[in-house]
């Protein structure tokens, strides 16, 4: 795949928690791309595991890690001395945030000093990505997009902790990486990334709503959702993620420019409820159904709709897929998941890669034109 003007072939890239779901699609695209894909994570968080369907562990240079470790993460940057890096490692969910707050306050927070340390005291990482969430903002519940300048906050252990984690990078990007010093005091771009309810194949994350209805489905169960109105900015995982390499490739090239945060979110009409997401899938997987179970004990917001405006102007950026086609690419993967053998779910998921780059082609996304334009 000659995609993102070349910047990632050859490159080395250190993707922190790249067992996860989103982690593992990237280690996959990365090494698609002809990068030297170096992975920082603990054991994969869930059984079955992506990251071990596709045998992600023979693509990349694997080391087994927690970023909660200070020292652990030090030594693999001082290892590698990688070029560029993509913090994804994360607590990721908020209702275990709720049973577990200090360990997703550890993780979030301090993991993204302990990365950003490591990365302020090793030379040669010249980009640097901290991905977060779309609940990084303070959100007040009303029909309105966030924009990249809103205040942070959260009213929940993950969304603080995630708040917490952008004003933490916002800190080190003023203090240590300031776009106005950079190739004088230092030579890293830093940068922050915000995305959506993501979806694909292959996640089997507790209290996500696609793992929650495939694992039903296949048991014959009903489907348990607890908020069916909650409106959320559904998008495929592929999206934020060509987002994510789009802004890293731009750094590379002008590390002044693209050093703050960015929102990868759906287009408006993609921004759905719950229960509009369940029905769907209901009808691709061809029968099943759902009963509401509601659990008014811990806080979730009603309404998150991410506003990516500055992406589409600033990056060239926009959404390829429709939720749609989201929701029907995902569903394609688990039905393909409980047919096939592991070499044909990698075929599988390379072809979906593929199927996504050339309708972005098609879109006349710029990071998606087939041309090679590597800066040295």
């Amino acid at each position: 795949m000659d995609l993102f003007k070349g910047i990632y072939k050859g490159r080395k890239v250190l993707i922190t928690g790249n067992t996860g779901f989103k982690g593992s699609y990237m280690s996959l695209w990365l090494t698609e791309l002809g990068a030297d894909v170096i992975g920082y994570s603990l054991d994969p968080p869930t059984s079955p595991s992506l990251f071990k369907i596709l045998k992600l562990n023979k693509r990349i240079s694997h080391t087994k890690g927690d970023v909660r470790d200070a020292a652990g993460i030090k030594k693999v940057i001082k290892k590698y001395r990688p070029d560029m890096v993509f913090h994804l490692a994360a607590q990721p969910l908020v209702r275990p945030s709720y049973r577990d707050p200090e360990l997703t306050y550890e993780t979030n927070i301090m993991g993204t000093v302990n990365l950003l340390e490591a990365v302020r005291n090793t030379e040669g990482v010249k980009v640097a990505v901290n991905i977060t969430s779309d609940k990084c903002y303070e959100n007040k519940g009303s029909n309105y997009a966030y924009r990249e300048t809103d205040p942070m906050g959260g009213a929940d252990p993950y969304s603080s902790s995630k708040g917490c984690a952008e004003l933490v990078t916002a800190a080190y990007r003023s203090s240590y990486f300031n776009p106005a010093l950079y190739g004088k005091s230092h030579n890293s771009a830093l940068a922050t990334a915000r995305a959506g309810n993501v979806i694909g194949g292959g996640d089997w994350s507790e209290d996500r709503l696609i793992p929650d209805c495939i694992r039903a489905l296949t048991k014959n169960r009903s489907i348990s959702i607890r908020n069916p109105k909650a409106i959320r900015p559904w998008q495929h995982v592929l999206e934020p993620l060509s987002g994510y390499l789009w802004l890293g490739a731009l750094m590379w090239n002008d590390g002044i420019s693209y050093s703050r945060g960015w929102n990868f979110g759906p287009n408006d009409g993609d921004v759905l409820m719950v229960e509009d997401i369940v029905n769907e899938v209901i009808r691709l997987w061809g029968k099943g159904r759902y009963s509401v179970t509601p659990d008014n004990r811990l806080h979730e917001a009603e309404l998150l709709k991410l506003d990516i405006s500055s992406a589409r102007l600033h990056l060239g950026w926009r959404p390829v897929y429709s939720v749609q086609k989201a929701v029907e690419t995902t569903i394609s993967w688990y039905q393909t998941f409980h047919n096939k053998s592991s070499k044909d779910l990698l075929q599988f998921t390379l072809s979906q890669i593929q199927e996504y780059a050339h309708a972005a082609k098609n879109a006349g996304l710029e990071w998606a034109q087939q041309e090679s334009n590597r800066s040295r």
